[in-house]
């Protein structure tokens, strides 16, 4: 199975230090996924370090998703969470925080995954890849929202998807 890639960034009208506090804490997954997805943590601790596992259930509508995370290369810059278990093959997120200036942090996302090889999770994994787009925008404006500050996106800021 070949590795879909994706990326997305926007600007945050906060400084470093705040934004990455607000990636560290486990409560902020669920706090940025956009309704009608339902996050129920299992297992987290608050504050997520190097080595950190999180347990969690992606509710879409009545289907339960189970999720098993491990955060590695914790940073001041960023992180990755890399999936131990759920619906696809592999996936694995880098999150990374840029400092703009005093108080501009940009935040990128970049996601590689591989869809299951089982017919209902390749089903699954392709919708919910399908609809990354959506997520990271609704991060993207929730995540400035909840740090106080508003900012209008511009053409730098887009998303970009790409399945090779």
């Amino acid at each position: 199975m070949k590795a879909m890639h994706y990326h997305h960034r926007f600007i945050v009208d906060a400084p470093l230090s705040e934004v990455a506090h607000f990636h560290s804490q486990s409560a902020s997954m669920g706090a940025i996924t956009p309704p009608p997805i339902v996050v129920q943590l299992h297992l987290a601790p608050p504050t997520l370090n190097d080595g950190d596992e999180m347990e969690f259930t992606m509710w879409l509508g009545p289907l339960p998703i189970r999720w098993r995370a491990r955060i590695e290369q914790k940073s001041d810059t960023g992180f990755v969470d890399r999936q131990l278990s759920g619906p696809f093959a592999q996936w694995e997120h880098v999150h990374t925080f840029v400092s703009l200036d005093a108080e501009h942090t940009a935040v990128v996302d970049q996601v590689t995954a591989r869809l299951s090889s089982h017919w209902f999770w390749r089903f699954v994994g392709t919708n919910m890849w399908f609809g990354l787009p959506i997520l990271f925008a609704y991060r993207g404006w929730k995540t400035r929202r909840m740090l106080g500050f508003k900012r209008n996106a511009t053409p730098a800021d887009a998303s970009t998807s790409t399945a090779r």
